[in-house]
C-alpha cells in the first residue's frame, strides 16, 4: 500500500533540521532571539508545523488500521504458492500435497505455480518483488536460498532481507543413481570405471544439490566427468534413463520409483544417516567420501514486510498440516522427511545454511557464473 504523507513529513524534518542547525551554529540563545524578534511569524510557523504533524499522524494511523483490517480478513482471495522447479519435481509434489490441505484449512483456493529456471533464482526474484500481503508464498529450497548466492555472480535478491520466514517443511535425501549399462555396483567401482575411461562419463543435475554433489565427487575422486545441467530433476532423470547421461544425484521422490523398477541402479545416499526407505544403500561417507553430509531442505517463505499476524497464521496452519500423521506418511512414501519449525527457527537455520553451502561449493572448486 502506498500513501501520500511523505511530503508533509519531510517538511517537518526540514523544519526541525533548521532549528537544530541554528542551535549548533549560534546556540539556543540564537533560536530564542529569532523567536523574540519575530514572535508572530514564529507562532504561525510553529502552528503550521503542529497541524502537519497531527495530519501526518492521522495518515500513519489510517495506514496501520488498514493493514490490520486486511490481516483480520485474510485470506479473502486465492493464495499462490510459487515453486522454483518444474512439474513432477520433488518440490512440486510436496507443494501440491501441502497446498491441498492449506486450501481446506484456510477455506480458500490455493494455486501452485511453477517458475523453473536458474536453479530457483527466477522464482525467488519473482516472490521478492511480489506484494507483501500474504497471497504469494514461496516453497523455497536450499537451491535459491543457500546455494545460488555462491553459484551466480549476479543475484538480484537477498535470501535474508527480501523474505520473511514462515516454517520449515523438511529435508530431502538425495541418491546417486547410474544407468544400468555402467559396470559398477558401488561408489568405489564407479570411480575405478571413471578413471579407466576419462572424459567418457557425464552427470546430470536438476538443482544445486545435484550440482554440488556431482562436483564434490569429481574433485574428491579426481575423475573427469562432464556436467549436464537441467532446469529440473524430471527431464534430467529422463536423459539418464535413456542413457544419454551416465548418472545423477537425485531426490528419492524422483529416483526411487526407477530404482525399484530396475531401470536405474542406486549406489549411495548423500545424508550422514542411511535412508529408512532404502536402508541397504550406504551413505557417501560410508562409501569413502568422508564427511560428506548434504542437507537438502524445503521451507515456506513470504515477501519481506508481510504483516506479522499473517505470517503467524500461516505458520500455525502449516505446522498442523506438516506434522499431521497423514501428511508425514504421504511425503515419507515420496522420499521426503517432513517436519515443521517456528519462523524464528527457520530464520536462524537459513543463515547457518548459507555458510554451510558456501563452504561446500568452495571446497568442490565450483566457480560462480
Amino acid at each position: 500500500m502506498r500513501f501520500n504523507g511523505y511530503a508533509p513529513i519531510r517538511q517537518i524534518c526540514y523544519g526541525l533540521a533548521g532549528e537544530v542547525k541554528k542551535a549548533r551554529t549560534g546556540g539556543f540563545a540564537a533560536v530564542q532571539r529569532t523567536i523574540a524578534s519575530h514572535p508572530e511569524r514564529e507562532y504561525r510557523r510553529m502552528k503550521s508545523l503542529l497541524r502537519i504533524l497531527v495530519a501526518a499522524g492521522a495518515v500513519l494511523s489510517s495506514v496501520a488500521a488498514s493493514e490490520q483490517g486486511n490481516a483480520q480478513n485474510y485470506p479473502s482471495k486465492p493464495i499462490t504458492i510459487i515453486v522454483p522447479f518444474g512439474p513432477g519435481s520433488a518440490t512440486d509434489t510436496i507443494t501440491r500435497v501441502v497446498g491441498q490441505h492449506l486450501s481446506v484449512a484456510l477455506k480458500q483456493t490455493v494455486v501452485v505455480e511453477n517458475r523453473p529456471g536458474a536453479n530457483g533464482a527466477l522464482a525467488a526474484l519473482f516472490v521478492a518483488r511480489s506484494a507483501p500481503d500474504g497471497y504469494t508464498l514461496f516453497m523455497s529450497t536450499n537451491s535459491p536460498h543457500s546455494a545460488v548466492p555462491f553459484l551466480m555472480k549476479n543475484v538480484a535478491y537477498d535470501p535474508i532481507k527480501d523474505f520473511a520466514a514462515v516454517t520449515r517443511m523438511g529435508s530431502y535425501t538425495l541418491v546417486l543413481v547410474i544407468h544400468p549399462s555402467i559396470p559398477a555396483k558401488s561408489v568405489r567401482e564407479l570411480i575405478e570405471h571413471a578413471k579407466a575411461n576419462p572424459g567418457k562419463l557425464s552427470f546430470a543435475s536438476g538443482n544445486t544439490s545435484g550440482v554440488v554433489a556431482g562436483e564434490t565427487l569429481k574433485r574428491w575422486a579426481e575423475i573427469d566427468m562432464l556436467h549436464v545441467p537441467y532446469k529440473s530433476a524430471p527431464p534430467a532423470i529422463n536423459d539418464v534413463l535413456a542413457g544419454r547421461v551416465s548418472m545423477m544425484f537425485t531426490d528419492l521422490t524422483t529416483g526411487l520409483p526407477h530404482v525399484k523398477a530396475g531401470t536405474l541402479r542406486a549406489l549411495a545416499v548423500t545424508r550422514r544417516q542411511r535412508s529408512a526407505l532404502i536402508p541397504e544403500l550406504p551413505t557417501l561417507d560410508e562409501a569413502g567420501v568422508k564427511g560428506f553430509d548434504m542437507d537438502s531442505w524445503a521451507a515456506i517463505f513470504v515477501p519481506a514486510h508481510t504483516p506479522q499476524d499473517i505470517v503467524t497464521l500461516l505458520n500455525t496452519e502449516l505446522r498442523k498440516i506438516i506434522d499431521s500423521a497423514d501428511v508425514k506418511s504421504k511425503l515419507g512414501n515420496a522420499g521426503f522427511e517432513a517436519f515443521s519449525s517456528s519462523a524464528k527457527e527457520l530464520d536462524a537455520f537459513v543463515k547457518v545454511q548459507l555458510g554451510h553451502w558456501g563452504k561446500m561449493i568452495k571446497d568442490a572448486g565450483i566457480e560462480p557464473e
